[in-house]
Parts: structure tokens; sequence; C-alpha cells
């Protein structure tokens, strides 16, 4: 099963505060210990969100926000995807992970991701064909920039 960790935002990652070189190092080995156990498959962190965009659907079409947005706690900083045979064991991963922001609080959202099976038959043939290409495209590194 794969899981995205997420981690939320506050206000030292939203003012763009950087990482210690002690806070890497220990970032650092905790990612080795998870490459090395098979389970991390990505991450990465993000920029504050005063340097992106919000895309809002609605009725009328779309819209574009640019951040910086005011509900931190509703931000991410950074993500992992893991391949963990359950939540408990995503759980027990995320639990060893040094705490991830400098704020008082640092909080990791897991949720699983969704797999074909996932969709049942509305995922038809077709576009479980197009969706598997598609991932062939990507894992190979192959299309336009």
């Amino acid at each position: 099963m794969k899981f995205m960790v997420m981690v939320h935002a506050d206000a030292g990652t939203e003012a763009g505060e950087m990482p210690t070189e002690a806070e890497f190092a220990a970032m650092g080995a905790f990612n080795e210990e998870l490459v090395k156990a098979g389970v991390m498959r990505a991450g990465e962190g993000l920029h504050p969100s005063a340097r992106g965009a919000r895309v809002v659907f609605d009725g009328r079409g779309t819209r574009v926000v640019d951040g910086p947005f005011t509900e931190s706690k509703e931000l991410i900083a950074g993500f992992w995807l893991w391949e963990c045979a359950s939540l408990d064991e995503a759980v027990a991963w995320a639990r060893r992970c040094p705490k991830p922001t400098r704020g008082a609080q640092s909080v990791l959202e897991i949720r699983r991701v969704y797999e074909a099976e996932d969709f049942g038959e509305a995922l038809t043939p077709e576009l479980r064909e197009q969706e598997e290409r598609l991932r062939g495209q990507i894992e190979g590194g192959r299309g336009p920039r």
C-alpha cells in the first residue's frame, strides 16, 4: 500500500526558515532508514505558500489565487510517498521521524493513496491501460517538460 505522509506547515516553514545542519542531518538519517527498509518512494520539501498559487474551480469556471495563504494549519510544508504493508506500519515509521518543524507542535498527516483496484468498474480496461501507460512514461522519465 502506498501512503502520502504530509508535513503540516507552521509559521517557520511559511516564513521560509531553512533547517539547521543538525536538523538536516537528523532528517537525512531518517530518510536513509526509510530507503534501506524499502519504504520511501519519494520525498520533498515545499517552498512557502507565498511562492505558490491555488486554482479554484466553481460554477463560473476557474480562478487563480496567489499565495500566501492565511490558514497555515491547512498548508503542507513537505511530503513523502511511502510503501508500507498497513496504516499501522506507516504510523510506526512516522513516530520515528525527527520533529519535522520548529514550531511548538509538528504534525504529520498520513493518507493512503488510491490504487487501481479501489475504483471498481468505473476504471474500465481501456482507462486502466491508459493509466498504466502513463505511469510507465513517468517512471521511465519520458515525456515533454
